[in-house]
């Protein structure tokens, strides 16, 4: 009897300290209430309660799991202890229906922290729930009022405004909101379809038109490159054109400088008034080749010619005359030309 009074009273002893005795973890607090009645915020460390007077008060929690299948569930709980780090609240997606009455499903987590555990106890009674409440009703009221293409480009605003109404909605809550995320956005499948083959025509579109203008642009430089192929091939024409001009002007310039030296050289040669007679002669004789060319051709020379012929003897006789006298070779005998009105068939003086 003895000991199972003994075993009763450190039992009660033991149950004491507990009670009495309580040890908070870094960034956690307990609200304390002493007779029902918030009294003071138990921090990390040790924490000594007064027994049947002082006691933790709970509040509840909601945790969103996902199993090893994908399988996504909400556990619900209640502690004693109250996390101060930034806590992240999971939901399931729910459907939204947009300005143009399309229905998506939209996924968002919601990022917050407990700045005042008393207000966070005391002025909500399920505080992870009516977070996840309002997130719901503020993503309906703001896709609500934008379109399907609109919802699925503003992202960081649809999050910018989420985040500004929850935070001003929950100011007597003692939570920050820090941030607001849509992890997905899933419009039905006819929609998806829909926006695949947009974006497939749209692509399409894209490089036809780069194609285009690559051509186009290839077509341009192309004609330029010719453009500027014939400005250079009429510029190198028109210089080589000049540079013959030029070379063929050289040229005659150079037959007239030696022709006329050697006029001068022939002037000299012979008497005064001799050198016409001579370069006519010889122009003659030049020519007489070419004016029998051609068979069966016939030539009757005119009553000139024998003055010509006789200019050419003339010119014969005057070069073997300027022969110098040591010159062992005799003389050619000088051809007799028939005179003006002597040539066979002319009629004779008398």
């Amino acid at each position: 009897m003895l000991t199972f009074v003994g075993g009763a009273f450190v039992a009660v002893i033991l149950a004491l300290l507990v009670a009495t005795v309580k040890i908070v973890g870094q960034a956690e607090v307990m609200v304390i209430e002493r007779l029902g009645r918030f009294h003071r915020l138990a921090r990390s460390g040790i924490n000594f309660l007064i027994p049947l007077v002082e006691r933790p008060r709970s509040i509840d929690v909601r945790f969103f799991e996902a199993d090893v299948g994908g399988t996504k569930r909400v556990t619900s709980g209640s502690t004693t202890r109250i996390d101060l780090r930034e806590q992240v609240l999971n939901f399931p997606s729910q459907p939204v229906i947009t300005k143009d009455n399309v229905t998506i499903d939209i996924d968002a987590v919601l990022y917050y922290r407990v700045a005042d555990p008393e207000k966070a106890t005391y002025s909500i009674q399920n505080l992870p729930y009516a977070l996840e409440t309002l997130t719901r009703t503020t993503l309906r009221n703001i896709v609500g009022d934008i379109e399907l293409d609109q919802t699925l480009a503003s992202r960081d605003v649809i999050n910018q405004k989420m985040r500004e109404v929850i935070e001003e909605a929950s100011i007597g809550w003692g939570v920050d909101v820090t941030r607001v995320e849509l992890q997905s956005i899933e419009p039905p499948r006819d929609i998806q379809q829909s926006m695949e083959l947009q974006m497939r025509a749209e692509r399409e579109r894209r490089a036809a038109v780069t194609n285009a203008e690559a051509s186009k642009r290839a077509a341009v430089l192309e004609s330029e490159g010719q453009r500027e192929a014939q400005i250079r091939r009429a510029e190198g024409e028109r210089e080589a054109a000049i540079l013959r001009a030029q070379g063929q002007a050289e040229a005659r310039l150079a037959m007239a400088d030696a022709e006329a030296q050697a006029l001068q050289r022939v002037a000299a040669a012979l008497p005064a008034g001799e050198a016409a007679m001579y370069l006519l002669g010889l122009k003659y004789m030049e020519a007489l080749p070419k004016l029998a060319e051609g068979a069966g051709s016939t030539i009757f020379l005119p009553a000139e010619a024998a003055g010509v012929m006789g200019a050419v003897g003339g010119l014969r006789e005057l070069l073997t005359r300027s022969t110098p006298s040591g010159d062992s070779r005799s003389p050619a005998p000088r051809p007799l030309l028939p005179r003006r009105g002597t040539e066979p068939g002319a009629p004779s003086d008398g």
